[in-house]
């Protein structure tokens, strides 16, 4: 299993966070049988101060608490979630039980 992280922000206030968040998906150890890639997208939307996450698999994925999805896209099923006032050690595990998710 590939895992990538990406990030497209608008503005530095979620830089920090999420340079520490891409250096903590990269240290994820997935199975190296499953073969179902996962990209991890960080993005802001204007106007909401959320920080926005997509996880992407080629294959369908069983849905995470908290999480919305999947949905369809060219490149396989997506969840997304939203993050503000959550503790980074809480953004990671969320992250993780949605990029470790078993597939269905």
């Amino acid at each position: 299993m590939a895992i990538s992280a990406r990030h497209q922000l608008l503005s530095d206030s979620w830089t920090t966070d999420v340079e520490h968040l891409e250096w903590a998906i990269g240290r994820f150890k997935a199975d190296p049988n499953a073969a179902n890639t996962c990209e991890v997208v960080f993005f802001e939307v204007e106007g909401d101060r959320h920080l926005h996450c997509n996880v992407t698999h080629r294959h369908a994925t069983k849905t995470v608490t908290g999480w919305a999805g999947p949905g369809h896209v060219h490149d396989g099923f997506v969840h997304n979630r939203r993050f503000r006032d959550t503790p980074q050690k809480d953004m990671i595990r969320h992250i993780r039980d949605m990029v470790l998710a078993a597939r269905v």
